[in-house]
C-alpha cells in the first residue's frame, strides 16, 4: 500500500457516449506517453446501449430506440442510463497498483471484482463472481434469484486501461429488456432499488473512494468536477 495520490474525476451531469470514447482514448494516448496522470472517472449516461467485441445482433432488441454505440471493450451488450453509476478507469498497468501486479489482465480484472465487492459490503450486500460469467452478483434474499448488480468491460491499450465498471443503483430496470445483458438470458439483472436498499449516489461515491486504497493501494485526491460537455 502507498500514500501515492491518485486523480479523482466526476461529472455531476449526463456525459454524451462518444464524448467519452474520444477522452477515454485521448487520456489513455497521453499516459502512454508519461504526459498526464492516471485517473479514475465517474459519470452517468444518458439512455444507450453499447457493443462489446463478442455482442450478437440478436441480442438488441431497443424497443425505446435508444441509440447504440460500438464500445470497442470487450464483453456483449450493456445498457448505461441515469442512476446507474460508471466508473471509467485509466491505468498503466504496466505498473503495479496495490494488490495488482504490473501485466496482469487476469489479476486487474479480480481487482475490480474485489473493488466493488467491497463496496457492495458496505451496504451489507454480498457481492459474488461466477466462473464463465462477467461481473458480479447477488442473491436476492427475497426471491433467492442470483442477478448482475455490477457489470465489467474494459479495453487495454499498449497495456494502458480504459472503460471500466458500472453498478446499478436505481436506473429505470425496465430499459435492460431491449437487450440480453453481457449476452446472459438464464439470469437477470438487480440494483440497490430493486433490492430494497435507499442508497443515494453520494454514498455510493464515498463507499467506491474508501474501498479504493486496499485494493488498488494508492490514495484518491478529492473529486475534480468536470464540466458538462
Amino acid at each position: 500500500m502507498t500514500n501515492e495520490h491518485f486523480l479523482w474525476e466526476i461529472s455531476k451531469k449526463p456525459v454524451p457516449y462518444p464524448f467519452a470514447l474520444s477522452r477515454m482514448q485521448d487520456i489513455a494516448q497521453k499516459i502512454r506517453a508519461a504526459n498526464t496522470q492516471e485517473r479514475v472517472w465517474l459519470l452517468e449516461h444518458p439512455p444507450l446501449y453499447t457493443s462489446g467485441t463478442s455482442a450478437r445482433p440478436e441480442d438488441l432488441f431497443n424497443p425505446h430506440n435508444y441509440p447504440t454505440y460500438d464500445a470497442g471493450r470487450g464483453g456483449q451488450w450493456t445498457y448505461h442510463g441515469p442512476g446507474q453509476r460508471i466508473a471509467y478507469l485509466m491505468l498503466d498497468l504496466q505498473k503495479p497498483h496495490g494488490t495488482i501486479p504490473p501485466r496482469d489482465l487476469r489479476a486487474y480484472v479480480h481487482g475490480l471484482e474485489a473493488w466493488v465487492i467491497r463496496t457492495l459490503a458496505t451496504f451489507g450486500l454480498k457481492g459474488e463472481c461466477r466462473e464463465n460469467r462477467v461481473g458480479v452478483w447477488v442473491v436476492d434474499p427475497r426471491t433467492g434469484l442470483e442477478e448482475k448488480i455490477a457489470a465489467i468491460g474494459v479495453r487495454v491499450s499498449r497495456w494502458v486501461s480504459w472503460h471500466g465498471i458500472s453498478i446499478n443503483l436505481r436506473p429505470n430496470m425496465a430499459d435492460f429488456e431491449g437487450i440480453v445483458p453481457c449476452g446472459i438470458k438464464e439470469y437477470g439483472v438487480t440494483s440497490f432499488e430493486k433490492l430494497g436498499l435507499n442508497v443515494t449516489q453520494p454514498q455510493l461515491d464515498a463507499a467506491l473512494v474508501a474501498n479504493w486504497q486496499p485494493v488498488f493501494g494508492s490514495q484518491p485526491t478529492p473529486f475534480t468536477e468536470l464540466e458538462a460537455e
